[in-house]
């Protein structure tokens, strides 16, 4: 889950000091008693009355900018000329942009890059389509697709707010894999408007990266293209979640000695990200899993007007429990929490079996903090950054996609995602796995390597590998 936490924000202060009516410790006083912690200060104008200094401040909440700026902006002797947010600032214009492989410096190389030479290159591929993949960027392109439905924990916001977003994604792709991406917000939330504008959009490039549409019109939008195109098209929001958590389930079960067949699993929240979850579970062995939403345990003793909770009723919950989460939860080993915080107690977790698993990734706030369950949990992991075992879809999402890319696979199947998982989870040695180290960190470089080659492997097994690399030959 990406996590959507507000602490350690950086701000900049730009201030003018009258030096005869004001000296800088009472602004440093007025900094730290409204919620801030000085940094940096750097001078930028200095005279015999007056100064200008930029002052770098860090703030927990986002709302302790607001009032630092209102106590600087009555001190007596204190012009407050500025305050940057860094995180606006890295914003500006946009934090991706597009360069050239190959300067245009003369006649001759505007003649081959465009007119007339280029033509021949047009003609090779409309006479054999396939070729597109190495004289075009569709070779390592990925388009990363939203309709702003369902952004992190901020909703519906629509398509101009999305953005930023996606772009965040499109740095990670480069900076991760060396996968070139854009990315496409759509002005419309019609399930077959998208669908039509994607595919029309589809010849450009190698993949399509699905990115916070909400459900359950994400289901239908991604099994609609993945029949209708010949690239990948990969939801991140359900399935690169549910790689990284049966990535960190797998060390998981590995540090409390369990066994992945005989488990009983509860899911609470039944959306995207839970259903993709579960299925990859069932996909890797798990026999019983239970998925608990707002009404209780889903059960096929039950007619639900959600198709896909339909699907999942009669594909789960094997004993056909009903009932609330506090009562499902009896007895289970593993807790996947992709719902709202706070909804689980201490006690549910202490009904649960010896040693249990809590994987609590609901954003901001997790399903039950860490520390309310440290000594009775096994193992526990959320979707934030300022806990052990963060369970983040950067680490799925670029590796997945350099393997496909590298072996032009016509789809993402469930034998590479899969695949996908295990090489997460062999990054962490038998020597380092613990409780609080199941699942490596999003910078650790054997990541996405690792993931590439198992990608590859599981693609060229499964016949959906277009092309071989050289070292698979």
């Amino acid at each position: 889950m990406r996590t959507n936490t507000l602490g350690g924000k950086s701000v900049i202060a730009r201030i003018e000091m009258n030096t005869e009516e004001a000296n800088f410790g009472q602004v440093a006083s007025a900094i730290v008693e409204a919620g801030g912690d000085i940094v940096a200060i750097d001078v930028i104008q200095t005279g015999k009355q007056v100064t200008v200094r930029d002052v770098t401040i860090t703030v927990v909440e986002s709302a302790h900018i607001e009032v630092i700026a209102d106590r600087m902006r009555s001190m007596p002797g204190i012009r407050l000329l500025h305050l940057s947010d860094r995180t606006f600032l890295l914003h500006l214009g946009g934090k991706i942009e597009t360069k050239l492989k190959s300067p245009i410096q003369n006649r001759d190389d505007l003649s081959r890059v465009y007119t007339p030479d280029v033509a021949r290159v047009c003609m090779a591929i409309h006479e054999e389509p396939r070729k597109a993949f190495t004289l075009t960027v569709k070779r390592n392109t990925v388009a990363v697709i939203s309709d702003g439905s369902a952004v992190l924990g901020l909703g519906n916001i629509g398509p101009y707010a999305a953005m930023p977003v996606m772009e965040g994604k499109s740095m990670l792709f480069k900076q991760l894999a060396d996968v070139d991406s854009f990315p496409i917000c759509l002005d419309t939330q019609d399930t077959e408007s998208i669908i039509a504008a994607i595919k029309a959009l589809a010849p450009a490039f190698g993949g399509i990266n699905l990115e916070d549409i909400s459900s359950p019109r994400c289901f239908e939008i991604e099994e609609r293209l993945r029949e209708e195109l010949d690239i990948p098209v990969f939801h991140d929001d359900q399935h690169g979640t549910a790689v990284v958590l049966y990535a960190a389930l797998i060390n998981a079960l590995k540090v409390v000695g369990k066994s992945i067949a005989d488990i009983k699993v509860v899911v609470c929240g039944v959306g995207a990200a839970g259903v993709a979850c579960s299925k990859i579970l069932m996909s890797a062995g798990v026999r019983n899993i239970i998925g608990v939403d707002r009404a209780g345990a889903l059960t096929a003793d039950t007619v639900y007007d959600n198709p896909v909770w339909q699907w999942y009723a009669r594909h789960t919950n094997p004993e056909r429990l009903s009932g609330s989460l506090q009562e499902v939860i009896r007895g289970a080993d593993v807790f996947i929490g992709l719902s709202a915080g706070g909804i689980l107690k201490r006690q549910d977790v202490l009904a649960m079996a010896e040693r249990p698993i809590v994987f609590a990734m609901a954003n901001p706030t997790p399903e039950i903090l860490p520390e309310e369950v440290e000594d009775i949990a096994g193992v526990i992991a959320t979707g934030r950054s300022d806990y052990p075992n963060q369970i983040n879809n950067v680490l799925c999402f670029p590796g997945i996609f350099r393997g496909a890319l590298d072996c032009r696979a016509q789809t993402i199947n469930e034998e590479m995602k899969l695949a996908a998982s295990e090489a997460i989870a062999r990054v962490v040695t038998d020597e380092e796995r613990g409780k609080h180290y199941i699942i490596p960190s999003v910078f650790n470089q054997q990541v996405v390597s690792g993931i590439r080659d198992l990608v590859i492997q599981a693609a060229i097994r499964t016949g959906v590998a277009r092309r071989i690399p050289r070292e698979y030959r």
